[in-house]
């Protein structure tokens, strides 16, 4: 995508007080090998931050690790990253995550949280010993348990069994989550759940307690529809076009715009797939974008598509877990993890020099035990693969192909898309890469149509952002969808591989004295969160449309010039992408909207 405004605000929720900082380290972590060490790394009076360093003192590498000490009563952790992190009572256990578990001789990884209390880690033990690296008699986690299996499903219960766990100590109970969330601790190897709601999708799994009240990994899920309700929701969307919005991470701090806004707008049921944004790319390796928003924020009952409040110890909370609770209401829909973006894709570069193990990583990320259930796929957004963006990739015209070869490879039969530019010029950015061998690999590409003029030219000329068709006086010749498009077909891209982009915002110049396109400026126009930019459902009312032109709306205000697409334009481009043969349709990004979701109203009946 072309932009990434994170709100600042989002930032500083996560921040930790600098002040007072406490230069408490105590040896800590496990195992003959390894040792493990707690820091305080700040301390607030209420509150602290904490933070374990696990290193590797041995000659062979660690494939996982899990850290283990008890709390003084009083003491708690309120929020984690780059571990999970449980409780019994005052015995705290943080275990590693999908992309953490490895550590090399003489390597080290760390994990942090914020806590609540005075006290500080006692009892220290990695990996069943000593966190100082003596060996201590083992008492290992239990095992997973068997995946649930489901019977006598009734409007409102439902029972469950499963193949017990083992433990050197012995099983004492089992926790019983359903979505995600504990709901009962039992002693048998069965449960019957009951209160359920009629014609409803839930997701039932189980993990193990042993005499020590540790915690092993959860099973597997099984997923279950009570009877009753009416019948199955019908197929998201309608039809067999492609209809996909992007949702950011960090639309949820500044914007107030929650996973749960996707239900109370009406778009979830109008769309196909949502693409969520973004995923690092870093290290030649997917990363965590905003571990917070993604996975660690807690919702609130209101701000919740269940309807259900997070609460501070269920195995996963953030998006993720809001996401996951959407697809549950919405069994058809499809999510994908995007990667990359304008502020990101400086990092494929470094992926490409290796890209199975680029594949690798993303995959391992993206099927995290804890989010496995709630991804159905990879999205790529390079921008751009061998040419210029917010920097410029000199990785050569095969490397998109190749890395896209290894993801499809990996990810084998599920969704594997990427975003692509739209220039069309010659010699510009799609002549740059081999889009039509990497098309082999991909189940469809984003073209992003948008974005072809802006105020980044302070003084125009005026332009809009999103021409469908080229048009006299247009400021650069093949900027615009109908040449993109045609470019991609003569290189070989399958046309129902292509499918169109829409901004859910305008693009806008200040110290404009004309209405029609082609006037001077002096500089953006004055934007919310973003000089040159604003959103849909704020330009309808402030800076209605004067016009159109190449099948894209245009609006002069006083001073100010606007171009972005309404329901009207996106209907019209939506009947020229079903006359192209195309497979539907993306647009960035559904904050932009009108609470009662028009735009995608529009573009999901175009494709109908």
């Amino acid at each position: 995508m072309r932009f990434r405004h994170k709100a600042a605000a989002g930032l500083a929720s996560l921040l930790l007080p600098v002040a007072g900082l406490v230069g408490l380290a105590s040896p800590a972590q496990a195992a003959s090998n390894a040792t493990a060490t707690f820091t305080k790394t700040s301390d607030w009076g209420t509150g602290f931050g904490g933070q374990w360093t696990i290193k590797n003192t041995g000659s062979a590498s660690i494939s996982s690790w899990t850290v283990e000490w008890d709390f003084p009563s009083g003491t708690k952790v309120t929020s984690a990253w780059d571990a999970t992190v449980t409780n019994s009572g005052d015995h705290w256990t943080a275990k590693n995550v999908g992309w953490n578990g490895t550590i090399a001789p003489g390597a080290s990884v760390s994990f942090g949280f914020n806590g609540s209390g005075p006290g500080n880690p006692s009892g220290c033990k990695l990996n069943g010993d000593s966190c100082d690296g003596t060996t201590v008699p083992g008492d290992n986690a239990p095992s997973a348990p068997g995946t649930p299996t489901a019977s006598n499903i009734t409007d409102t219960s439902v029972k469950l069994s499963w193949s017990a766990a083992t433990d050197d100590k012995g099983v004492k109970n089992y926790d019983v989550l359903r979505d995600g969330k504990k709901i009962a601790t039992t002693a048998s190897t069965s449960y019957t759940d009951s209160g359920l709601t009629a014609g409803t999708d839930y997701s039932y799994s189980v993990q193990a307690r042993d005499t020590a009240d540790q915690t092993g990994p959860a099973s597997g899920s099984v997923a279950v529809h009570t009877t009753g309700g009416g019948t199955t929701p019908p197929p998201t969307g309608g039809g067999d076009k492609v209809k996909l919005g992007y949702f950011t991470d960090w639309g949820i701090y500044a914007r107030n715009y929650n996973v749960k806004n996707l239900v109370t707008s009406g778009s979830a049921a109008k769309i196909t797939h949502i693409n969520y944004a973004f995923g690092n790319v870093t290290g030649g390796k997917c990363a965590i974008g905003d571990s917070y928003a993604d996975y660690d924020k807690a919702f609130t009952a209101d701000q919740s598509v269940s309807g259900v409040a997070d609460t501070w110890d269920q195995p996963l909370r953030g998006n993720f877990n809001q996401l996951r609770e959407l697809k549950a209401k919405y069994p058809n829909l499809k999510v994908i993890w995007s990667f990359g973006g304008w502020t990101w894709s400086g990092g494929f570069g470094e992926a490409a020099k290796n890209p199975a193990a680029f594949a690798q990583s993303c995959y391992d990320l993206v099927h995290d035990p804890r989010w496995s259930d709630v991804f159905d796929g990879i999205d790529i957004d390079w921008e751009y693969p061998n040419a210029c963006g917010l920097s410029c990739d000199t990785s050569g015209p095969d490397a998109f192909k190749n890395v896209m070869s290894a993801l499809r490879a990996k990810f084998g039969s599920e969704l594997v898309t990427a975003a692509v530019t739209a220039d069309g010029s010659a010699g510009g950015k799609i002549d740059a890469s081999d889009y039509a061998g990497a098309s082999k690999y991909v189940d469809w590409f984003n073209v992003m149509t948008y974005d072809f003029f802006g105020a980044w030219d302070a003084k125009g000329p005026t332009a809009p952002h999103s021409p469908l068709t080229s048009y006299s006086g247009m400021p650069k010749e093949d900027f615009d969808t109908a040449d993109a498009m045609a470019k991609f077909k003569a290189q070989g891209v399958p046309a129902d591989k292509l499918l169109i982009g829409i901004g859910f915002y305008g693009r806008g110049w200040t110290g404009v004295t004309q209405d029609a396109p082609g006037g001077t400026a002096t500089g953006a126009a004055t934007g919310t969160y973003e000089a040159g930019i604003e959103d849909y459902h704020v330009l309808k009312n402030s800076c209605p449309v004067t016009g159109t032109i190449a099948g894209t709306a245009y609006a002069h205000c006083g001073s100010n010039w606007w171009s972005y697409d309404t329901p009207s334009t996106i209907k019209s481009k939506m009947a020229w992408a079903k006359n192209q043969g195309l497979g539907g349709a993306f647009f960035w990004e559904f904050s932009g909207d009108t609470s009662d979701g028009e735009l995608v109203s529009a573009l999901s009946s175009g494709l109908s």
